[in-house]
């Protein structure tokens, strides 16, 4: 009963942190492009076509490289836990 507590609080715990992660990186990416495509002084108070295409490449590379990233921390997460494993299997046979 009590792993089931821990559980369901870790799981809790993961789904608030990753709802603060993304919302972080949506405010990074908002102010990011922001500053790269909408000059500071408006002319007019709707996006002009440029600035339309340029915060929608923006937007676009922002996510790639943001999912690019998690790939590659999965991957490489999965890759120390298997090292790890190994590492105890090793300490395991040498302890017998």
């Amino acid at each position: 009963m009590a792993s089931m507590i821990n559980q369901d609080e870790a799981m809790q715990l993961a789904a608030e942190l990753e709802v603060e992660m993304m919302a972080d990186m949506y405010n990074r990416m908002t102010s990011a492009c922001q500053k790269k495509c909408i000059p500071p002084k408006y002319k007019e108070p709707d996006l002009s076509k440029g600035e339309s295409v340029c915060l929608d490449r923006c937007v676009a590379k922002y996510l790639e490289i943001h999912d690019r990233l998690g790939k590659k921390l999965t991957e490489m997460s999965m890759q120390d836990q298997e090292v790890m494993k190994k590492m105890q299997q090793q300490q395991q046979q040498m302890a017998k």
